[in-house]
């Protein structure tokens, strides 16, 4: 049963009501991977990745995958964990900077079970020989095919019941912790292969006990938060593998994601992020050009190869990239017909992401496939996007993001999420000097609203014109868009 929508489409401007949070409009910051880790530097590098979406205007700010355990379980180097309460309360400086620009900030909880990095990164696995990957039942064939032939590297746990209900558990400690250190929303990775995913995959979850239910592990988790945060609203990403490739026969189909979706709005859940991508965490979730000057690029080289095990490997990789880079075109708003689709069935908001790229496609979504946009790797290039995208000439705004992907794949060798494009970086520099990323000033804000939490004015946020080619300043897991 769904509650009738308004039939007035909102603006892009308008408040939201996400459960017990308002959020300030419609526009929010996806998750990305920031690569800040759990050093002493990782709170300011967060605070300097996010604080910039905050001050340009953004009504939420999704702080990247969090790894919810104490070891194991990151998929990519440089994730942070939120195992320790220590340092979880250092956070608190973060969400403080994002509040105090009249932001909301989520943290988004992930564990990436059969994802992990030691399967697939040779020399972290070289480092940590012991390490054991959470899973959901035995990895499919297609991975032990790849753990025979040397090209990942499979030591699989299947979880009993008690163990998960143990995970479940963590999820929900660890949603405690960021609750206490000023954290607005709690977000589920439950896309990209993560270990959510592959609870609800049929590719993955061949359980013969109630969490062979594909929703069962949701509910179980959404639970446990509860109990310890209250009515704190928590949203998921949930999949559709409708972009598995040929040789995957089991999938969950759009349908069954709806149907899926039903359920967790009738659980408890307060937002849903609907997704399609495939059973594999590839280019279906950032899809767009071959990455052919990041490939290219020597000083990631050695980089490549210890990741990948050889220069062989590393091309091997490449040559894979370009292959789903044709297979993943880049689509405009590419889960906005899944979104509608849920949205037409629940009455909870529906958070749209995915290539978005401009205001007029934002102004045609809302309403209609989503109660919000979002937007990822755009930010890489623009930390300060929102200010153009809600200000009074933004009727016409679009991102100078070329979906390129150069951002993106060096992050495997531990390199941030930055723009290095140099034709994206000199037209978001025009558009600085220009002051577009001037925040107007709203009723009770002042002139030090552009200001981030350690005082740096936003001309000195990194931007267009400050990375330049040695790569060696940071502007912001690439997201799915």
């Amino acid at each position: 049963m769904t509650t009738p929508r308004s039939e007035t489409a909102p603006a892009l401007t308008d408040p939201l009501e996400l459960g017990s949070v308002t959020l300030a409009n419609r526009l929010y910051r996806a998750p990305l991977l920031e690569c800040a880790g759990n050093g002493p530097e990782a709170v300011d590098r967060l605070i300097a990745d996010l604080e910039p979406a905050a001050a340009a205007g953004a009504g939420l700010v999704c702080q990247g995958a969090t790894i919810v355990t104490a070891e194991g379980g990151c998929a990519a180097p440089g994730m942070t964990r939120v195992h320790d309460p220590e340092f979880v309360s250092e956070l608190e400086r973060l969400t403080d900077a994002i509040h105090r620009h009249g932001g909301r900030i989520a943290i988004q909880l992930e564990h990436g079970g059969l994802r992990a990095m030691e399967t697939w990164h040779h020399e972290y696995r070289r480092e940590h020989p012991g390490l054991e990957q959470l899973a959901v039942s035995e990895p499919p064939w297609q991975l032990r095919a790849l753990d025979r032939a040397g090209l990942l590297s499979y030591d699989a746990r299947v979880l009993s019941t008690a163990e998960v209900y143990d995970l479940a558990a963590t999820f929900g400690r660890a949603a405690e912790r960021a609750v206490a250190a000023g954290y607005d929303v709690i977000h589920l990775a439950g896309a990209n292969m993560g270990l959510l995913h592959q609870f609800c995959s049929p590719f993955y979850n061949r359980r013969d006990d109630e969490f062979g239910d594909h929703g069962r592990f949701f509910e179980v988790v959404l639970s446990e938060i509860r109990d310890r945060v209250g009515d704190v609203p928590v949203t998921t990403k949930v999949p559709a593998e409708t972009a598995a490739p040929p040789f995957v026969r089991r999938t969950r189909s759009a349908t069954e994601t709806v149907r899926l979706c039903q359920r967790l709005a009738s659980a408890g859940y307060d937002g849903l992020v609907p997704v399609n991508g495939s059973v594999f965490w590839d280019m279906s979730i950032v899809r767009g050009e071959f990455p052919d000057a990041a490939w290219r690029d020597e000083r990631h080289h050695e980089g490549y190869d210890r990741a990948f095990g050889s220069r062989a490997r590393a091309v091997a990789v490449a040559v894979a990239n370009w292959i789903e880079s044709v297979a993943y075109d880049f689509e405009p708003g590419w889960n906005a017909a899944l979104c509608r689709r849920v949205r037409e069935r629940v009455s909870v908001p529906v958070f749209c992401e995915g290539g978005i790229r401009d205001r007029p496609q934002i102004d045609r979504l809302l309403g209609d496939a989503c109660d919000a946009v979002g937007m990822g790797r755009p930010f890489y290039a623009e930390p300060r996007l929102p200010a153009r995208l809600l200000g009074r000439e933004a009727a016409d705004a679009a991102v100078v993001c070329e979906n390129c992907n150069n951002c993106a794949v060096p992050q495997v060798t531990g390199a941030p999420g930055v723009c290095r494009t140099p034709a994206v970086l000199e037209r978001a520099g025009e558009l600085r000097r220009a002051g577009a990323y001037e925040r107007p000033a709203a009723a009770g804000e002042g002139a030090d609203d552009t200001t981030t939490a350690e005082g740096v004015g936003v001309e000195d946020v990194a931007t267009a014109e400050d990375v330049g080619v040695d790569d060696t300043t940071t502007a912001e897991e690439a997201g799915d868009d």
